[in-house]
């Protein structure tokens, strides 16, 4: 097993670096200078001789090579610089944020993992049936309903019903758990239900295709108890697939909340993302880029586990 993990490890270290050129590159060949538009919306003018000294200030003057090299030393140290917009550590600006992100995707996962896997389940096992025919329309109304959308008749609902909103303020779980929920439980719900239905789909076709196959067959004709036939050979198998879904998109749900985020006035990392696009943060749309690539080479690590976990012919071969 030790083998196979770090067989999957050291694969994951070309993708990074491939996406660190990439990054670097594709920003410096883009129209735009960071210091001159930042001069320009502080003072309303940006003379060359401040412009230039301020570039060499953030290290703006030195060939690319050196930038990068720099840039990739500093990120193996866990520096990854300094805003070129906010003069700030970047460290300190993310990991603002990265708490409120980190929980509400959490959330969110454990909302589809606890509703998705029994209902795509039930409804595989009750094929055709009212069962089925319902949890069928409850996932595709998640698919076609927006988060965001759903998340802004959440709060009307709360106002009209209850008189009551969200908490716009964030709160840290250790400092107060019930106003930190009483503001992440609503967009993690908003989120968690279209989550929900992508794995509950997913879990559905995967049971339905393996309750077909042969030894699902051979272990019923043995008179093995329909319970295990179920627990022990077909979900086990059948939940293959839905791991995949259910890693890449809690990766996703880390930066991929923008309209979300923004619906229920919150300061993660989706808003940063967009603030740092459009102020033309060299350095923070670097650092964000490459979290989000280690938080998908995280996820694709954690499934490869899985599945060596749930299938051990994986770790064979």
């Amino acid at each position: 097993m030790l083998k196979y993990i770090g067989t999957r490890f050291a694969l994951m270290l070309p993708a990074l670096f491939g996406v660190a050129v990439l990054t670097f590159v594709m920003l410096r060949i883009l129209p735009g200078d960071v210091v001159a538009a930042r001069m320009l919306a502080e003072t309303g003018q940006a003379p060359p001789a401040l412009v230039a000294q301020e570039r060499e200030r953030l290290g703006l003057n030195k060939p690319l090579p050196a930038q990068f090299l720099d840039w990739m030393v500093g990120m193996v140290k866990g520096d990854f610089g300094v805003s070129m917009w906010t003069n700030r550590p970047i460290s300190e600006e993310i990991g603002i944020r990265l708490g409120l992100s980190l929980q509400v995707a959490v959330m969110a996962t454990l909302i589809a993992v606890l509703v998705a896997i029994p209902l795509g389940t039930l409804s595989a096992l009750f094929r055709n049936s009212l069962l089925d025919y319902f949890v069928r329309l409850i996932t595709i109304a998640g698919l076609a309903v927006p988060s965001f959308w759903l998340g802004m008749l959440m709060i009307l609902g709360l106002l009209t019903l209850f008189r009551w909103s969200p908490p716009v303020t964030y709160t840290p779980f250790l400092t107060d758990p019930v106003g930190n929920m009483a503001q992440l439980i609503w967009p993690a719900l908003a989120v968690g239900y279209r989550y929900a239905a992508v794995v509950a789909r997913m879990v559905r076709s995967s049971v339905i295709e393996v309750l077909r196959e042969d030894y699902i067959r051979t272990a019923r004709a043995k008179g093995v108890f329909e319970r295990l036939v179920i627990s022990r050979h077909a979900l086990r198998n059948a939940l293959l697939p839905a791991i995949t879904v259910i890693g890449l998109e809690f990766a996703f749900l880390i930066g991929g909340l923008v309209v979300t985020e923004q619906v229920f006035n919150l300061n993660g990392i989706g808003r940063l993302f967009v603030e740092a696009v459009a102020r033309h943060d060299f350095t923070m749309i670097q650092a964000l880029v490459m979290l989000t690539a280690v938080l998908f080479a995280i996820a694709n690590l954690a499934v490869d586990i899985c599945y060596g976990i749930f299938d051990p012919r994986l770790r064979t071969k």
